[in-house]
């Protein structure tokens, strides 16, 4: 087993958590950089995701500058964000974490459930939400999500946010597959890689590639962000549903 403990000050004061040993054979553990100005919160927060074996807290900032540091410095492969910080917006934090780290996913941590906010979140490359009142093991399992590419964000308010975006359409043409389209819609409806698999008889990778070339030809930085332009830009129905046994043609 992973050891853990607290360290002491990183990049411009912000707390660092360092690993000690890894047994051999243990699976490389999901980084984790927490941006919170409520320092108490945050750190609580910080010892019990830490004690995980599958993840790891890199550090507990509290400015988005302090953050941006960490991010500079090294590996971090989420982001656990707050929306209110002494220096910044966590909107703008979104965009200024994907510009130095394409590949970090972000969660944004909001007290309030606006949709205007969230999908100004999405379209700046969010990856999912947690609210301030979840329990740890919701929080767990959104930075699980994230790290391996899903949308962290719960089925209901996927579908409101969705819902919204519908009544604000461009119909902009896209060249998706009618395979990458049959794919967006199930990704739209808060299914997994896996999930998607099953749905589709197909392999777990094939659905990962058909995401890949997806999220490229529709910029997006995450899976909720390519819903969220699909049904903007009328290339999918939120409300669609399709059959287990639904094909392309």
């Amino acid at each position: 087993m992973h050891q853990h403990y607290l360290g002491g000050s990183g990049p411009s004061g912000s707390r660092y958590f360092p690993r000690v040993t890894a047994d051999a054979g243990d699976p490389t553990p999901t980084e984790v950089l927490i941006i919170d100005d409520h320092r108490m919160l945050a750190e609580a927060l910080a010892i019990v995701l830490d004690s995980e074996d599958d993840l790891h807290v890199v550090g507990v900032a509290a400015s988005l500058a302090e953050g941006l540091k960490v991010v500079r410095s090294r590996r971090v492969d989420v982001v656990l964000l707050d929306y209110r910080l002494p220096d910044a917006s966590g909107l703008d934090g979104v965009a200024m974490i994907r510009e130095i780290s394409p590949d970090a996913a972000v969660i944004m941590i909001t007290a309030v459930e606006d949709e205007g906010l969230l999908l100004a979140a999405v379209e700046a490359g969010c990856a999912g939400f947690v609210a301030k009142s979840a329990d740890l093991r919701q929080i767990h399992v959104a930075v699980k999500h994230a790290a391996a590419g899903e949308a962290a964000i719960q089925p209901k308010l996927l579908a409101s946010l969705l819902g919204r975006l519908a009544r604000r359409r461009s119909e902009l043409p896209h060249d998706l597959t009618p395979r990458e389209r049959e794919v967006l819609v199930h990704i739209s409806q808060g299914l997994s890689n896996a999930e998607i698999a099953e749905r589709l008889v197909l392999s777990v990778n094939t659905i990962r590639n058909h995401v890949q070339s997806l999220l490229g030809k529709l910029g997006a930085h995450s899976k909720l962000e390519a819903a969220a332009i699909g049904v903007r830009e009328g290339l999918i129905d939120p409300h669609s549903r399709l059959g287990t046994d639904a094909r392309p043609r």
